[in-house]
């Protein structure tokens, strides 16, 4: 492990300050609208949608699953469209087509309907996760990327912190904007922005440091030539540069196992968690509004965003270390099938709290691992495939979540199962930061995953 100290200049801390500032605010508000649209379907269900579309939990689970499918065929070709085309007219692409798909949910009528809709909005988004995150990774060198990734990933817990009492909001418009009922209108609410930012994404972005003009030539010249030796030094010393080398790596594939187990646990408390608040009312008697269900709903993600950024803050600090991302897989595994036992409402919303604090202080720094082996295409690729095979878990986690709910009677079974899956992400991580990397050899599997960085002090 390099640990050899490095002395921020005054050109590259405004370079960087300058990254953080114009580009990703923006590409943060994108990836809200983006989480937003795709978990809209989780606020509306038990506000009228599974009862107007006699729903079962099942069916519920598999239309709330089936984005994935969709997302998953389209997600590597689209990352190598991005690669091929700029992230700037990609991304604005992507956003512009999955507002449209996902405006037209106002309209659904029944299941079937719901699960064509959600297949094709999944197809409309491929790309895009995978390709801001490459877009942000080609901006700034890899010392920076945590700070950098962790910022952006903020927008994800905050989508729930905003987005559950605005959803709650636009529900209760219900019969006030043409005659719509409210979980309806809650889609078009939530639809019409993704239209609008993806037409301002076109002309806003920029695919490089030397097409910026808010960077001076000195800050432009320190960022082309820190990206390009980085990319020289990434080539020469792992050979991961094409596609072949992306979809044969040992490490690609135990990183997209990894990214599983969290996605899993991500997005079974996030379709679910408002169903869960839902039976709260019948255990405690209490009725709460739609507003009171949305904030009950973003209790959890307001502490994950503090720890989430300060955790990414210490990984900075320090170094990345393997610990950064095994304890908090750790602490989801646990917390998860805990909170079946908390015994009231509120012990329970704590309990979850932790857990959603665990994913996301993990999440950032995950993503920080790939581009430290892979660079070129076989960036665009490897990051598409470990983002596809992990949301293999957003298909199966409110699936099985919902089928085996509904065979049990229970979330005790689908519980445990998360937290199952979230103690293997952490095993996994364990047994790849244990091997030594073998930086002689040209085959393509041999090459173990370098997860400490070079501390920044």
């Amino acid at each position: 492990m390099d640990t050899t100290a490095h002395t921020t200049t005054s050109v590259e801390r405004s370079a960087i300050k300058k990254v953080a500032v114009r580009l990703v605010p923006f590409v943060a508000l994108m990836f809200f609208i983006n989480y937003l649209d795709r978990t809209a379907i989780g606020f509306a269900a038990p506000n009228g949608m599974n009862e107007d579309l006699a729903l079962s939990a099942a069916q519920f689970g598999f239309a709330s699953g089936v984005f994935f499918i969709g997302y998953i065929l389209l997600e590597v070709p689209s990352n190598l469209a991005l690669h091929k085309f700029g992230a700037r007219k990609w991304l604005a692409r992507i956003m512009v087509s999955w507002g449209i798909v996902a405006a037209l949910f106002t309209w659904v009528g029944n299941f079937e309907q719901l699960a064509i809709l959600r297949f094709i909005l999944g197809v409309a988004e491929a790309g895009f996760f995978p390709g801001a995150i490459l877009f942000l990774s080609l901006w700034v060198p890899a010392r920076h990327r945590s700070t950098i990734l962790s910022l952006f990933y903020l927008a994800q817990p905050l989508t729930t912190v905003i987005g559950a009492p605005l959803a709650g909001v636009l529900i209760q418009q219900d019969g006030v904007f043409f005659g719509l009922e409210g979980w309806r209108f809650m889609f078009l609410g939530v639809a019409l922005p993704a239209i609008v930012v993806g037409i301002i994404a076109w002309f806003y972005l920029k695919d490089r440091p030397a097409d910026a003009k808010w960077l001076t030539a000195e800050e432009k010249a320190w960022l082309e030539g820190a990206l390009e030796s980085e990319r020289v030094s990434t080539e020469s010393s792992h050979k991961h540069v094409s596609l072949r080398h992306a979809f044969s790596s040992g490490r690609v594939w135990a990183l997209s196992f990894i990214y599983f187990g969290f996605i899993y646990g991500l997005y079974a408390l996030a379709f679910f968690l408002p169903t869960i608040i839902e039976g709260f009312q019948e255990q405690s008697g209490v009725e709460f509004d739609v507003i009171q269900k949305g904030l009950i709903t973003a209790v959890p993600y307001l502490p994950a965003a503090i720890a989430l950024y300060f955790w990414s803050r210490d990984a900075h600090k320090r170094g990345l270390k393997t610990w950064h991302i095994v304890i908090p897989a750790l602490a989801g595994a646990v917390s998860i099938p805990l909170a079946l036992f908390a015994g009231s409402p509120v012990l329970t919303i704590a309990v979850i709290t932790i857990t959603a604090m665990a994913i996301f202080s993990a999440l950032p720094n995950f993503w920080t691992l790939p581009t430290q082996f892979l660079t070129g295409v076989a960036a665009a690729a490897g990051v598409a495939l470990i983002n596809t095979v992990g949301n293999l878990a957003g298909f199966s986690a409110p699936y099985i979540t919902g089928a085996v709910h509904d065979w049990t009677g229970g979330y005790e079974i689908p519980m445990f199962i998360v937290g199952f899956f979230m103690l293997l992400s952490a095993v996994l991580m364990v047994l790849l930061s244990r091997k030594r990397h073998d930086a002689g050899s040209d085959a393509p599997n041999a090459a173990p995953l370098i997860i400490d960085e070079t501390a920044n002090r």
